[in-house]
């Protein structure tokens, strides 16, 4: 909000206060100032002219050549183009070596040959928006009152010299979103009390509110005040000068001498009004309700407007006339023929309010105040005050009393709170007299009995219901800045990493070594993606009111979001990706208000994970890298529990014959595999390698203790093995019955060769193991190996009936 600072002067004394000063003040209780500008900074030498004549230019078809009054002994020649230049005028003159806005200078010239020293301005020439230059002189120069002097300077009459604050007011404190509310906020800083002007409302004797018009009001929860007041016999036209001024520094257009005033109490008493044209409302009565489905309605912006039960809207018992709240109709706006005037004060349900001016796309002066609230206490007064300047301002006559419908009761908020609580809050030694000076300040009311206050808060602070709002208005007042600065007294306990954090650590160090790196995806995702690649069955869990389609469901695995970032890599020509993520998926379980959280570790390979050099070409990925990554991350976790892989054909999106589920025991945690050549296309991408894991089971796992020891002593042997055995046979079966009878001294066996082709028989395939042996105590004997070793060939040959090359 733009809050002038000459207009808070007629309310408090600022005589010692500069803007600038105010501004900091204000910042530093609680209401933001943004900036502070004064409208006539940069612009000098600009001043009241009167044309004494204005004839047309001879050499131009638009041209004026004007003589003018600027104070001096002689008239000024001047040309002007704009269309509305007449005799008589009082008129804005940039003299010459004068600047006006963006940093123009003004010199002497001539135009067609004619001498022009200076320039007759718009007010967009002295740095005004279009949108707040009164509609009359939008297409030419402004005309200043008749009582302007010419010679003198042009910014006290537009109020230019005036100091702009602009205010950033958060939701809470909507009160500040008036003059009256900002002056009680200045008013509490500085310990004064703001003064108001009164108003003298005078009514006809001879005529009552009943012979003009009735209300009704359907629903009191939608409308619980709604209040309306005749004028007859005003005269539409342009508001004198030091209210439409008012209204341009506030940065409203001014329109013509009702709806200006309207502003004008919106501005003062934060009460948004409307003025009907009464004798176009074509009624005695106006019901206010909720619009029917399909009801029409052109609002004052020329747009049909397609409305709903959603929508209040003001009728005249039968048509809706304007859009409650948000914008008056076409049909009954006040226009330059207007003779009497129907004036709307109201208050309105302000979730309805928002949503109307959302669905429409019209968020005003006033609809932003419904929304955030409004002063029950000033309905009336405002309304009345209006209707009093419009009798002043357009020479009306207002009829005696008002139609209304009321269950506003307007009455202090009490709220008790204790000294102890407050000194507590804020950490401060504020004595009862301390506080009572401030809710004095405040204006609250308020009684101390030991230590206990109960405080009245006025309905123009709706804001203040509970204690922890008296503690921030003490604080706002006492002054952030008095406030103690210390340290919290705690006790000091050492941090360190619970186990699950140490495992997740190791599992990103150990991932990045192995050439993967992190990402982080979002939590929410579309239905179809967060259900693909599921570890357990589950409901989806979707948020009620998703920002889009796209991030509407929480996700149930983290290989979906992977494969999106693997796809954003492709298609910027990063054909080499390895990825991992360690994050939380979401499951719903039956009888539980909020999801489940589960930690997930998920990975994917795709191109090369070396690069391509002088020595040959880079090999691509294959199921045995991630493979070999995933065993070798496992085997540092130092599980009691054996992991093993068990071939999977029946995952969903993933190759049925290069898949493989993980078992921790005889639980299944996750699965390993190449991705369904469908599923990569569907993510438009290559041979793609992926593993999820439940990170969750291997946190909650028993695990072996670490124990270090020192390098062994003593020499240890390997021995070589070839096995041709039935296809069907798994490495893993083998390896596990080599480590079942191979002894105490057997430490370690590793496949290093495969082989199926010429010189094997069909349905075969021939495996090569190296066993390694190590007796840490003492040095092995040939003899000790060779017997452990026979007894491992045997149990291979009798159990798989393996034959040793």
């Amino acid at each position: 909000m733009n809050v002038s600072y000459q207009w808070l002067k007629e309310y408090l004394d600022l005589t010692d206060i500069t803007p600038e000063e105010l501004a900091d003040k204000m910042s530093r209780t609680g209401i933001e100032i943004e900036d502070v500008t004064i409208p006539e900074a940069g612009l000098k030498k600009i001043v009241v002219g009167y044309a004494a004549e204005v004839i047309d230019h001879p050499d131009s078809d638009h041209l004026h050549v004007c003589q003018v009054d600027i104070g001096e002994a002689e008239l000024s020649q001047i040309v002007c183009g704009a269309p509305n230049i007449a005799a008589g005028q009082k008129i804005i003159v940039a003299l010459p070596g004068s600047r006006i806005t963006g940093n123009v200078k003004i010199k002497k010239g001539k135009m067609r040959g004619q001498v022009s020293n200076g320039m007759i301005c718009s007010l967009e020439e002295l740095g005004y928006s279009e949108k707040v230059t009164p509609k009359q002189y939008a297409e030419g120069i402004y005309v200043l009152s008749e009582n302007a002097v010419p010679g003198e300077s042009v910014f006290p009459y537009l109020a230019m010299d005036d100091a702009i604050l602009e205010l950033s007011i958060t939701p809470n404190r909507a009160d500040a979103l008036s003059m009256r509310g900002v002056a009680h906020e200045v008013g509490a800083i500085y310990n004064q009390k703001p003064m108001f002007k009164g108003f003298t409302l005078t009514e006809t004797t001879d005529e009552n509110i009943e012979d003009y018009i009735k209300v009704a009001v359907e629903n009191s929860e939608d409308t619980p005040s709604y209040n309306i007041r005749v004028i007859k016999d005003v005269k539409v036209e342009e508001s004198p000068l030091w209210l439409q001024t008012k209204l341009m520094n506030a940065g409203i257009r001014p329109l013509n001498n009702i709806v200006d005033i309207t502003n004008y109490i919106l501005l003062e008493y934060g009460q948004p009004l409307h003025a009907f044209d009464y004798d176009r409302l074509n009624s005695k009565e106006i019901l206010v309700r909720r619009a029917k489905n399909g009801e029409a309605l052109t609002t004052l912006d020329g747009k049909e407007r397609n409305l709903s039960p959603e929508n209040i809207v003001i009728t005249n018992g039968e048509k809706s006339v304007a859009l409650a709240g948000v914008m008056g109709g076409m049909d009954s706006e006040i226009q330059a023929d207007t003779v009497n005037v129907a004036l709307e004060a109201a208050l309105f349900e302000p979730i309805a309010i928002r949503k109307t001016a959302k669905e429409f796309n019209l968020r005003s002066e006033a609809s932003s105040r419904y929304e955030k609230g409004i002063n029950h206490a000033t309905i009336i007064t405002a309304g009345d005050h209006a209707a009093a300047l419009i009798a002043e301002l357009a020479g009306g006559t207002v009829v005696t009393g008002k139609a209304s419908e009321n269950t506003v009761e307007a009455k202090d908020c009490v709220v008790s709170i204790t000294l102890d609580k407050l000194n507590r809050s804020l950490g401060t030694e504020i004595t009862a007299e301390e506080v009572t000076a401030i809710f004095d300040r405040l204006g609250f009311k308020s009684t101390e009995t030991n230590g206990l206050f109960e405080v009245a808060v006025p309905p123009r602070r709706w804001d203040i219901a509970i204690e922890a709002d008296l503690v921030e208005e003490v604080a706002r007042i006492y002054g952030y800045d008095n406030l103690p600065s210390t340290l919290p007294t705690t006790e000091s306990v050492p941090g360190k990493l619970n186990d699950k954090q140490r495992l997740i650590r190791h599992t990103r160090h150990y991932l990045e070594g192995a050439g993967l790196s992190q990402a982080i995806s979002y939590v929410l995702t579309t239905p179809e993606k967060a259900s693909q690649f599921m570890l357990r069955e589950s409901q989806m869990t979707q948020i009620e009111m998703p920002m889009s389609e796209d991030r509407s469901t929480l996700r149930m695995n983290l290989l979906s979001g992977l494969l999106d970032n693997t796809h954003y890599n492709i298609a910027r020509k990063n054909a080499d990706v390895a990825l991992y993520e360690i994050g939380h998926v979401f499951y719903q379980e039956d009888g539980q208000l909020l999801p489940l959280e589960e930690d997930h570790l998920s990975g994917v390979l795709t191109g090369s994970l070396k690069d391509s050099n002088w020595q040959g070409k880079a090999p691509k990925v294959n199921f045995f890298d991630i493979k070999g990554i995933l065993e070798g991350l496992v085997a540092t976790y130092g599980l009691t529990e054996a992991v093993t892989f068990v071939a999977d054909e029946n995952r969903e999106g993933m190759h049925p014959g290069r898949t493989a589920a993980i078992y921790l025991g005889e639980k299944e945690i996750g699965f390993i595999g190449q991705l369904h050549p469908l599923t990569a296309k569907a993510y438009e991408l290559k041979e793609t390698y992926a593993f999820e894991l439940n990170l969750q089971a291997i946190a909650d796992a028993d695990k072996h203790p670490t124990i270090y020891a020192g390098i062994p002593k003593y020499p240890g042997m390997t021995r070589d093995i070839a096995l041709l055995v039935e296809e069907t046979v798994t490495n893993q079966q083998l390896t596990d019955l080599i480590l079942e009878k191979g002894g105490k001294y057997l430490t370690g066996v590793r496949l290093f060769d495969i082989y199926q082709g010429s010189n094997i028989e069909a349905g075969k395939k021939s495996l090569a193991y190296t066993l390694s042996y190590l007796n840490p105590a003492d040095t092995l004997v040939e003899e000790e190996v060779t017997k452990a070793f026979e007894k491992v060939t045997t149990a291979l040959i009798e159990t798989y009936h393996v034959v040793v090359r």
